[in-house]
């Protein structure tokens, strides 16, 4: 085809301090303006920021590809600009060769399977509620850990480590890239959490478990058992997901209750709530706010001409806000029904966790409700993620509430 200059052109930048500032109202100018558009930021990318458009592409894996190439250089290739991971088993691989490997990952990622998981999601998040409930004041952050012990507990890893494993994967997509956050997690925990997840996936060849790393030790694809690297490769895409996306939809969920005390109240009243209420809370406070993709060849999409090796962002924060979609989109209401959010993703690479992540959402924001029904936020003190490009959330939520009783044992005493 004949080549088209890109246009239209929009002065954004999903990393940028103004964006972090207010992603809510950066995209709603974006949608008004050119719900598809090229941005100069990071070499160069369109972004797509209503529903029609992401829902088009997010479904088409022949001209929007998750799979690494060229451009846009080296790393993850669903994030912009490219992190410096290994390379991620699924998310970045294209049909026919993506669903093999995603059938293996279903198998661990189930309804039947997490639903085996709740005693482990409601230990854990009693377990990290009883460290704060007797003092009457907290980061409320805190809580937040539990989807990374969660996660790396399930996996088969030391859960009393999580932080570390948060400190590399999650400082990826919420530090800015070039803070020194963002280059510690890369060049030293990342390389920890590479050197770690491979000694424990040569042990686990060794002596099998009924750990998730063990099901994929004795899985098999197209006939034989998967190498090292392909599990691992699994293993850090399981841990980056689980280490971020949930502790960001539930620290901005419980930040809103406070702000809106009489919903908080419905809630406490009528847990049976919950489950509308969390299917609201991912359309409004998308945990994942936008995941990249490569255009495979020339074409026109929406009514502009994209062009091969064109970088693409699509954000389903904003298409979980169109208006054209979404009736009062800016209006949280937690009884909304039916709720066609984006908040997981669509097409084939729908996440493969969103079961999990809604599970350990609903088990921590009911024991917060229930056991800390009083807590106060102190607003002047919450400190945001500095990056609100790929996740949104809160780093710090100092509160106060009436002090409780502990229910279990420590968590983390003795390992095995």
């Amino acid at each position: 085809m004949t080549e088209q200059a890109r246009s239209p052109i929009a002065a954004f930048d999903h990393h940028s301090p103004e964006h972090a500032a207010d992603p809510v109202g950066t995209y709603r100018a974006l949608r008004a303006e050119h719900p598809v558009a090229w941005t100069e930021a990071h070499g160069g990318y369109w972004v797509l920021g209503d529903y029609a458009s992401v829902f088009e592409a997010s479904r088409d894996d022949d001209l929007f590809s998750s799979a690494r190439h060229e451009s846009g250089g080296e790393g993850l290739a669903i994030v912009i600009p490219k992190a410096p991971t290994a390379f991620h088993i699924p998310i970045e691989l294209d049909p026919p060769t993506f669903r093999g490997y995603r059938k293996i990952v279903n198998k661990v990622t189930a309804p039947a399977a997490v639903k085996r998981l709740d005693p482990v999601i409601d230990r854990f998040v009693t377990g990290f509620i009883d460290e704060i409930i007797e003092s009457g004041e907290a980061d409320l952050a805190f809580v937040a850990g539990v989807p990374a012990a969660v996660t790396v507990d399930w996996l088969g890893l030391d859960a009393s480590e999580y932080k570390r494993y948060v400190d590399a994967m999650h400082t990826l997509v919420s530090a800015a890239p070039g803070s020194e956050e963002y280059n510690h997690a890369r060049d030293i925990a990342v390389p920890w959490v590479e050197k770690t997840v491979r000694a424990h996936i040569a042990k686990r060849r060794e002596n099998p478990t009924d750990d998730a790393t063990s099901e994929f030790i004795l899985a098999e694809i197209d006939g034989r058992p998967m190498t090292d690297d392909e599990i691992y490769s699994i293993l850090e895409l399981l841990i980056s997901g689980g280490v971020g996306t949930t502790a960001s939809l539930v620290t901005q969920s419980l930040v809103w209750l406070y702000e809106n005390p009489e919903e908080r109240q419905r809630l406490i009243d009528d847990p049976s709530l919950l489950d509308a209420a969390v299917e609201e809370f991912l359309r409004v406070f998308s945990p994942t706010q936008a995941l990249a993709r490569t255009i495979t060849r020339d074409a026109e999409f929406q009514g502009v001409h994209v062009h091969a090796g064109d970088r693409a962002l699509l954000s389903w924060a904003s298409a979980n806000r169109d208006p054209e979609q979404f009736d009062e989109p800016d209006r949280v209401d937690i009884t909304r029904w039916p709720n066609r959010h984006m908040a997981f993703g669509l097409g084939v690479h729908r996440c493969a966790g969103s079961h999990l992540g809604r599970a350990m959402a609903r088990a921590m924001i009911s024991q917060v409700l229930e056991r800390m029904p009083d807590y106060e936020v102190d607003l002047d003190g919450l400190v945001t993620y500095p990056d609100q490009g790929t996740n949104a959330g809160f780093h710090s939520i100092p509160c106060r509430f009436t002090p409780g009783k502990r229910r279990g044992e420590p968590l983390f005493g003795s390992r095995r």
